[in-house]
């Protein structure tokens, strides 16, 4: 196609549930990545049968591991995707016409988010990311988790949407935010925050009214409401390890820092 040539970079491990029809949703594409971390299904046989260029290397954290991916691409500009995420016709027509003559240095891209055995209401907020980029002007952001992508200069949101076949049902959603939630405890850029325990207790309710109330899943029905509920367990579980976390430090007689303070 006429304006910049673009690769698309994915990481995998045992995705052949999904990657053959991300890997279909873009080959629009000059050039598709796929960075697989020792699969042992059939997701490389997939993606080899797509035409994609297949590199190993074991797992190194989400942000790390992307930030690979991207290094391996032939083309300045990328399209990151995950795996289970897909590129509807007129979104890539839009990102074919955004590559034409790019004038910033990358594009924030909307996601419509499958939520158990439906699509998120149309009237709910979608989530907005950057996703389409200058790599010469871009690096992810280092996190271990909500890892991002970190853009020198001006990004703009291209009205474009692409669909992320998450969770199929509420034990993986489930498991996700209980793998997260570590996960993100254990970030070296996570800091504590004050008033843990009130945060704790308060903020849980707070994340499910404002998923469920703000963003408009209560449009959802049931989906809606149990996608709110389990976004507050998940803010419950990153305090609550945060806490955990504070009250296993010892001092230097062996006591637990929690322990100390409450017989001061």
């Amino acid at each position: 196609m006429p304006g910049e040539r673009l690769s698309v970079v994915i990481t995998t491990f045992n995705n052949a549930d999904t990657i053959g029809a991300c890997l279909a949703s873009v080959a629009f594409a000059d050039d598709i990545v796929v960075l697989d971390s020792g699969s042992t299904d059939a997701t490389r046989a997939i993606a080899e049968k797509a035409g994609a260029r297949i590199h190993e290397q074991p797992f190194a954290g989400y942000s790390a591991q992307k930030q690979t991916a991207i290094d391996l691409a032939s083309n300045r500009w990328v399209l990151l995707l995950d795996s289970d995420e897909t590129v509807p016709p007129e979104a890539a027509e839009r990102i074919r016409a955004a590559l034409l003559d790019p004038a910033v240095a990358g594009f924030e891209l909307l996601r419509r988010e499958w939520v158990f055995w439906r699509w998120q209401p149309d009237r709910a907020r979608l989530n907005h990311y950057v996703r389409l980029f200058d790599r010469e002007r871009a690096r992810m952001s280092g996190h271990e988790v909500h890892e991002s992508v970190v853009v020198d200069g001006p990004v703009r949101r291209l009205d474009a949407i692409i669909d992320h076949h998450g969770e199929r049902d509420i034990e993986g959603r489930v498991d996700k935010a209980n793998r997260y939630s570590s996960l993100q405890v254990r970030d070296r850029h996570t800091r504590e925050p004050r008033a843990l325990r009130l945060r704790m207790v308060a903020y849980p309710t707070v994340a499910f009214a404002r998923y469920y109330f703000l963003r408009g899943h209560w449009r959802g029905g049931w989906a809606g409401f149990i996608a709110a509920r389990v976004h507050a367990f998940y803010a419950f579980l990153k305090y609550a390890k945060l806490y955990e976390r504070r009250v296993s430090r010892r001092d230097g007689k062996g006591r637990p820092v929690e322990a100390k303070r409450q017989q001061d």
